[in-house]
């Protein structure tokens, strides 16, 4: 059965079908960016991945775009997946590179369901929505805010692995560059340092809001990615603070046109 699994890993069709999926993942990141980017100037809109989504889908084309991305983030689903249980990575990096390879997982599996509704004409809830859900509940039990604390705080441990996943460029690990020039070598390292840095960023903000919330029992200031966003407009030289986000995320979209590429068979 595992030899088969892999066989069907490594066709041509589910490797295509895969590798687009990783396109699609960073056309949705430099969406993010562009839409980080009106918020740094004021134009408000709501900077998140399925901001992005339904961006896409007031486009003549949006459903069949929607439909394409949705599919190619479920194969990549697949693929991240499989690639968690059977990896053959050698050293410390291995548990790691796992943990990434089933965080990734989720996340595709997401915006794929995301994707799939808005394609179908039905509106996605944000992760923002599904988080101030749950932290408003668990605030609301006489138990719950060193829960939420201990979530927040989670959030930013995992936001500095993922910053140090890229500084100390972890991520290479996981691709193929024998065949590349130095130069695109020396690209694919330097966007993926300064995209994982600038998601690590992000993420890290996100999380201390969530501890801020907790302690403050104000659970609409624990959202996600749009509300970090926002917050990081909102201090001193925080449009340009931001746009310098922006520019590290569409950093990150273009590194994942390189991940598409050279990233290995599993």
């Amino acid at each position: 059965m595992e030899k088969e699994a892999h066989e069907v890993a490594r066709s041509a069709p589910f490797q295509l079908a895969a590798r687009l999926g990783l396109v699609a993942y960073g056309v949705v990141h430099l969406l993010v960016a562009w839409l980080a980017v009106q918020v740094a100037l004021g134009a408000g809109g709501k900077a998140d991945k399925t901001g992005a989504l339904q961006s896409i889908s007031g486009g003549a084309w949006g459903s069949a775009l929607l439909w394409l991305i949705a599919a190619g983030l479920a194969v990549t689903t697949l693929w991240q997946l499989f690639s968690a249980v059977t990896g053959s990575w050698r050293g410390g990096a291995e548990r790691w590179l796992r943990a990434m390879n089933l965080g990734e997982a989720v996340l595709f599996g997401y915006l794929a369901y995301s994707a799939g509704k808005l394609a179908a004409g039905k509106p996605a809830s944000s992760t923002d929505s599904a988080q101030l859900g749950l932290i408003g509940y668990l605030l609301s039990q006489s138990w719950g805010k060193p829960v939420v604390v201990a979530l927040g705080v989670g959030i930013v441990v995992a936001a500095a692995f993922i910053a140090r996943h890229g500084l100390t460029k972890r991520f290479s690990r996981e691709h193929d560059l024998s065949k590349a020039s130095r130069g695109v070598r020396t690209v694919v390292l330097r966007l993926g340092q300064v995209g994982y840095s600038a998601l690590g960023t992000v993420y890290g903000v996100a999380g201390v809001l969530v501890v801020i919330a907790a302690l403050r029992s104000r659970p609409e200031q624990a959202t996600g990615l749009d509300v970090a966003l926002k917050h990081l407009a909102g201090q001193p030289y925080g449009s340009i603070l931001l746009v310098a986000i922006a520019l590290g995320l569409a950093a990150f979209a273009l590194f994942t046109l390189f991940d598409a590429r050279y990233r290995r068979a599993t």
